[in-house]
């Protein structure tokens, strides 16, 4: 079923984001973690590729197995990075086939060792460029974009950020999922600077429930996102003792006290970041009371 159809349906919700492990001989562990999370009854959950589409073709076949084998409603996420018309359309023949309806339109990363994105091709230069493509080819999709309520780190200016966020709307998208974020405000704030500019979809915000300091830092660095001093302060405290269970007991209280404080202030629901491991996010929805 097409997500915005869902969103009709149940609120407030879970959905779920998962990476497709490049290795398939951790495929089997993957799944036990995904069979875990199933009975949670997230909304639709997510899959992404690595830069490059080097898992691409993991991607498509994880998203079929979600649906076929697990009853869960699955996301693709596919970007430009890689991008030539044959291969877009043989990813997106392979969602038809399989019976998924949505994905998620991205730009992409620069492949590793890159600083700088350089499009592949002049066809697929943005996400815009992919969601239109998707909307007028693959009309029964449904296309979900991306979103920074901190700003995108290569944009020109958060005026700019949101003019294109317009664009990709318009070109097809459906929906939005944000970039993660631990200020609340920062949604909120930015989500009624949307609706100024016409931008009234649903806006689903991104929510990262900390199990490592160390990991959490590695993934700042590169999404543009900022942590409060506060919560920095406490998951450091945590992360000296020694007591790598501290940290993720840190990080999913201050995860369920974000995801609780955004459904009451009227978002639709969040997105958890899996990142492959159910624990931290089974306590979370357990705390939400989903």
């Amino acid at each position: 079923m097409k997500i915005t159809q869902l969103l009709k349906q149940k609120k407030p919700f879970v959905s779920l984001e998962f990476f497709p492990p490049k290795d398939k001989s951790a495929w089997p562990g993957f799944f036990d973690e995904v069979n875990r999370l199933a009975p949670a009854n997230p909304l639709f959950v997510s899959v992404t590729y690595g830069a490059g589409g080097g898992t691409q073709a993991h991607t498509l076949e994880i998203v079929s197995r979600m649906k076929k084998e697990h009853g869960l409603e699955p996301m693709a996420h596919l970007t430009c990075v890689g991008a030539s018309e044959k291969n877009i359309r043989t990813f997106l023949d392979g969602l038809v086939d399989s019976g998924v309806e949505n994905v998620l339109a991205l730009r992409g990363d620069p492949p590793r060792g890159q600083t700088d994105f350089v499009p592949d091709s002049d066809q697929f230069r943005h996400a815009s460029d992919l969601a239109a493509f998707i909307r007028a080819e693959y009309p029964t999709l449904c296309i979900g974009v991306a979103a920074y309520p901190e700003v995108h780190p290569q944009a020109e200016s958060a005026e700019k950020d949101l003019e294109y966020l317009g664009l990709k709307i318009r070109s097809g998208g459906d929906f939005v999922v944000t970039q993660l974020f631990f200020d609340n405000s920062l949604y909120f704030s930015f989500v009624e600077k949307a609706k100024a500019r016409g931008i009234d979809v649903p806006m689903l915000p991104g929510v990262l429930p900390v199990v490592s300091l160390a990991g959490a830092k590695r993934m700042l660095t590169f999404c543009g996102a900022s942590m409060p001093p506060d919560y920095l302060r406490a998951l450091e405290e945590a992360d000296a003792s020694g007591d790598g269970a501290a940290v993720a007991e840190c990080g999913v209280a201050y995860a369920t006290r974000q995801s609780r404080e955004l459904i009451a202030g009227g978002a639709p629901g969040v997105h958890l970041y899996t990142l492959n491991k159910a624990e931290a996010c089974l306590k979370i929805i357990g705390g939400l009371g989903l």
